[in-house]
């Protein structure tokens, strides 16, 4: 069954970057695309950037140009590097493969704050 288990996740300062990992079992990961979400406190789960099999990136508007989905397929990994942190992107980030419905990991916390 699908298991995902994130990390990296932590408290930094505005500006600060951090790098998100997602370990995936139980799937064949590289026939899978990979959403990374986050969900922050009083707010609606949102789709914050995904990749699909062959590569190919997307991304909320509010994260272009500073967040950069990337896979590992040999190591069943996506990241999350996430680049210029704004206070507003404090959230719980969770992964998932793209076609997995109803499951969630426990997700990694980020806050951004000075």
């Amino acid at each position: 069954q699908v298991q995902v288990v994130e990390s990296g996740g932590g408290l930094v300062q505005p500006g600060w970057s951090l790098r998100l990992s997602c370990a995936a079992s139980g799937f064949i990961f590289r026939l899978n695309g990979m959403d990374w979400y986050r969900q922050a406190p009083g707010k609606q789960r949102e789709l914050v950037a995904f990749i699909t099999i062959g590569g190919s990136t997307n991304y909320a508007e509010s994260v272009k140009g500073r967040f950069t989905i990337s896979r590992d397929n040999a190591k069943n990994t996506v990241y999350l590097q996430m680049n210029s942190l704004k206070p507003e992107d404090t959230a719980v980030y969770y992964c998932k493969p793209t076609t997995t419905v109803g499951y969630w990991g426990q997700g990694t916390q980020v806050t951004v704050s000075s």
